[in-house]
């Protein structure tokens, strides 16, 4: 670097990842091979967010800035040869949205200092990124212990001349999950026609909207399974759970150009149906014990009766009992009745049952067979899930006493990154700093949506009947 050997920062003891209210601090270490002439050493803690319409491109098509704070640390004059150090720090505002990373857009932070020298020379720049992390409690969350459930009803057209019906109901046992949880995912289809449904598929998806002009949506399958599909007239069920990798958090509260949405679809693809239940992802998980199930409302008490009436009683009783001696009791006269109107809808004829539909009262549930995972399912809900199940960087291992497992879900796990987490932090020569979160996720999502099998030919259509 010439007459600059070293232009370095460091974050107070190694600290990378940051809440909002919290202060930074850490130090600016310059080394010096001769005098420099400088006329100001300043210190610059910056936060913005930048998205744009062309995958990994930094030229922002809108920007914002949540904070910029600056410090002079030296003033106007003669650097001399060696080592120097000035320390900083500064205050990082309470609205600052978590830290993000996608192929559109990034919210990112950064700690810059300068040395400003006199005209005709050359002036000298770094800058050290961090992180920061604004837990979203689920508890918070109004009806987050509810399941997410729906339904659709699809009508359609085989073998040129007969009609079918499927119907696909789902749910999930929560509406908010943390890294490392389990979904557990239950789906019943209805097939009430003669042909045999396509295979069922439950995805885990995450929606990215960036906001420009035009903007930008990207959809991603996070993990999905899939199972076999259901004969004609069957009825059958399926049970299947999906492990929640690190993932972004489902809000990012403070920031205006990206929102992120998690939810679980449900399809079929022979008919074409999909439905699906909107889900919350944060970093602190659902504490069943402050979710109490909600008490049926008390009976309001009857009125009292007032000393008024109570002494006015027996002169009334008195009264009605003799004129029910004297007058015979007069019934009054019954209102003529009312036409009845007719209906001007005529209720459509439905088109007789087909000879395998007869018996639909009478059938039997029956359980539908997983066939893929995207993920490496552990042996039970409550064993520990193995990190490498999600790594994909070669020879890349995680210690034993880092797996994520049921018993510490509710710890804080950072991801940033929409295709990876990011494992260790390192700048420089400094050591590695591991984050909270072990897993890794595979790089290549599919953003397409899933293929559908091509239609049946005619030939097949005659011989399916």
């Amino acid at each position: 670097m010439g007459k600059l050997q070293a232009f370095e920062i460091t974050l107070k003891d190694n600290k990378v990842v940051y809440s909002p209210g919290e202060s930074i601090s850490g130090t600016v270490k310059i080394n010096t091979a001769q005098s420099i002439q400088c006329k100001e050493i300043k210190v610059n803690c910056q936060g913005y967010c930048g998205v744009t319409n062309k995958v990994n491109d930094t030229a922002w098509v809108e920007e914002e800035q949540y904070f910029s704070s600056s410090l002079s640390v030296a003033d106007k004059g003669t650097l001399k040869q060696g080592e120097h150090t000035f320390p900083f720090k500064f205050l990082i505002p309470a609205t600052a949205p978590t830290s993000y990373e996608g192929p559109y857009g990034r919210i990112m932070y950064r700690i810059r200092a300068f040395i400003d020298t006199p005209r005709f020379a050359k002036d000298y720049r770094t800058e050290k990124p961090f992180y920061m992390l604004n837990n979203i409690n689920l508890n918070e969350v109004p009806d987050i212990n509810e399941p997410s459930s729906s339904s659709v009803t699809k009508n359609f057209s085989y073998s040129l001349v007969k009609n079918g019906t499927v119907v696909l109901t789902a749910n999930s046992d929560l509406r908010g999950y943390a890294p490392g949880q389990v979904i557990k995912v239950s789906a019943e289809i209805d097939n009430r026609s003669g042909k045999s449904t396509g295979h069922v598929v439950a995805s885990l998806m995450q929606k990215v909207t960036y906001n420009t002009k035009r903007p930008t949506h990207d959809l991603r399958a996070i993990a999905e399974v899939e199972g076999a599909g259901v004969k004609g007239g069957k009825q059958a069920e399926w049970k299947e759970q999906i492990i929640v990798p690190p993932l972004p958090q489902s809000s990012l509260a403070g920031c205006n150009l990206i929102k992120i949405n998690y939810f679980i679809q449900v399809s079929l693809k022979y008919p074409e149906v999909l439905l699906t239940l909107p889900i919350h992802i944060g970093n602190v998980a659902i504490d069943p014990s402050l979710h109490t199930p909600s008490r049926p409302a008390a009976p309001l008490p009857r009125p009292r009766a007032t000393p008024s009436s109570t002494s006015t009683t027996p002169t009334t009783t008195a009264s009605s009992r003799s004129a029910s001696t004297t007058t015979p009791p007069q019934t009054a006269p019954r209102p003529a009745p009312r036409p009845r109107p007719r209906s001007t809808c005529i209720a459509p004829s439905a088109p007789p049952p087909e000879p395998d539909m007869l018996d639909a009262g009478s059938r039997h549930s029956e359980e539908i067979p997983t066939k893929i995972h995207s993920q490496q399912q552990a042996s039970g809900s409550e064993a520990a899930i193995s990190p490498n199940a999600f790594s994909y960087a070669p020879g890349l291992t995680f210690p034993q006493n880092q797996r994520s497992n049921s018993s510490n879900v509710s710890a804080p796990q950072f991801c940033i990154s929409t295709g990876a987490t990011i494992p260790f932090f390192t700048e420089g020569n400094a050591p590695p700093v591991p984050t909270n979160c072990p897993l890794v996720l595979p790089p290549d999502y599919r953003s397409s949506s899933y293929p559908h099998e091509p239609p049946p030919s005619y030939e097949d259509s005659c011989t399916n009947t």
